[in-house]
């Protein structure tokens, strides 16, 4: 039988203009604040940081395509991309219009809605791992092709992300390289842009990129 889990505090949804702020900014203080799409919602413990056209890391680094063109949308646009021929990824655009930065949500905890995640991920899945890792988030949370390019600001929007109901102190904040993401901006010493809650036993593990690897958002 799934865990019985305390009920997150009610926080009011993010505007556009908590979006519209420099990409490590927007970062760090989405620890904590939770995403719900129909029945599941997601606190976030794991996030990275990607400051499109100027990040070697970035899906837009090289410009606008079809595939990035939500990411130079407004900010609080969620960009859904598909990876490896099996997985999706979600990540939530910020900064000004034009800018293509975004955040990849990583990993987090699954706070409501647990038998409608374990119907996606398997009944046998452990708790820590229903939404730990960015393809296993978005797969609890039902996200795919259908919600790429949502305004999670609008309202009604399907998919909400709403403030954590307490910030992410310093004591608890770490930081690191990006996870899986090969040439210079998988440094970890200029890029060093994911961040994560430190005790959370959903942060996902870190790997280092392959030559070859694609990029993330």
């Amino acid at each position: 039988m799934p865990r019985v889990r305390h009920t997150e505090p009610v926080t009011d949804p993010l505007t556009a203009a908590f979006y519209d702020r420099p990409v490590l900014e927007v970062a760090v203080d989405l620890l904590g604040a939770t995403v719900t799409h129909g029945e599941v919602t997601v606190r976030l413990t794991e996030v990275e940081a990607y400051a499109g056209v100027g990040d070697p890391g970035s899906h837009a680094f090289r410009g606008q395509t079809p595939r990035t063109a939500v990411m130079f949308g407004p900010p609080g646009g969620l960009y859904v991309y598909f990876t490896y021929g099996m997985h999706w990824c979600a990540n939530l655009v910020c900064g000004p219009q034009g800018q293509a930065s975004a955040v990849l949500l990583r990993a987090g905890e699954v706070v409501a809605g647990e038998l409608a995640a374990r119907a996606r991920r398997g009944m046998a899945c452990p708790p820590r791992d229903l939404a730990r890792g960015p393809a296993r988030l978005a797969s609890t949370l039902g996200l795919s092709r259908d919600q790429n390019g949502l305004r999670t600001t609008d309202p009604g929007c399907p998919v909400q992300v709403r403030a954590a109901a307490q910030p992410v102190g310093p004591a608890r904040l770490r930081t690191g390289a990006r996870v899986g993401v090969s040439g210079p901006g998988g440094d970890g010493t200029a890029y060093p842009w994911r961040f994560w809650v430190d005790g959370e036993a959903t942060v996902s593990p870190y790997r280092p990129g392959k030559p070859r690897r694609s990029m993330r958002a």
